[in-house]
């Protein structure tokens, strides 16, 4: 379990292919300072196990399921990463519950920079939209925001205010970034575009499968 407050922007290393899987080696001195055999630390939103550790530097295998749900195969050497490891019991939560375990691929569709934040609107891929609601907390590349505004995904309406309009896309959220994040994780230099992680609300989820296996047997009219 996360919270969503990014501890270190890390350095992606190699990736080392083994068929469909892989080893990859992320350089991040902070978090790799206590790190051990079997932690979990997010990777740009990813719960990864660590399998080494050297030096600065720690590996983790990511299989073909983690691939094919998130953005970590288009990561190449140098590029930035956001860094947390999991939560203790003695942890502040700062942001929010955050599993780690990537919902949906996104893209950065539009950015509107500030006097000293930025707002950033993302594609919402389609069967997240129903989690996603205005001021409630989303994870984008395991960075804790706040929704500030989210389309219901009409055709017009997103092509009016930067929706993607690719198959498969919902509509588009915003959220807003404050120096901190611009500063100190991935998201202050993404560009329009890019690929990120999503995760929605976890309790959203629970309380959506509820509210339909009610339904399905009569107790709960829509």
């Amino acid at each position: 379990m996360f919270t969503g407050i990014i501890e270190e922007l890390g350095e992606a290393g190699p990736l080392d292919w083994h068929g469909d899987s892989g080893v990859l080696t992320v350089h991040g001195p902070l978090v790799a300072a206590d790190a051990r055999h079997g932690d979990s630390i997010a990777v740009n939103g990813v719960c990864l196990t660590v399998v080494s550790v050297d030096g600065q530097r720690f590996a983790v295998d990511v299989m073909k399921e983690t691939f094919d749900r998130s953005s970590l195969g288009t990561l190449r050497p140098g590029d930035p990463v956001n860094l947390e490891r999991a939560a203790t019991l003695a942890t502040r939560l700062g942001g929010h519950l955050v599993q780690g375990h990537v919902d949906g691929v996104a893209t950065v569709v539009g950015r509107t920079p500030g006097d000293r934040w930025e707002q950033v609107r993302f594609s919402l891929p389609a069967g997240l939209h129903r989690y996603v609601v205005e001021k409630g907390s989303i994870a984008v590349d395991g960075v804790s925001l706040t929704v500030m505004e989210v389309s219901d995904g009409d055709a017009a309406t997103t092509a009016a205010t930067g929706g993607s309009g690719e198959p498969g896309v919902a509509g588009w959220f915003g959220v807003g970034l404050i120096p901190t994040t611009l500063q100190l994780t991935t998201l202050g230099r993404k560009p329009v575009g890019a690929l990120v992680n999503l995760e929605v609300d976890v309790i959203a989820k629970y309380v959506a499968k509820q509210l339909d296996g009610a339904r399905s047997v009569g107790g709960v009219r829509p």
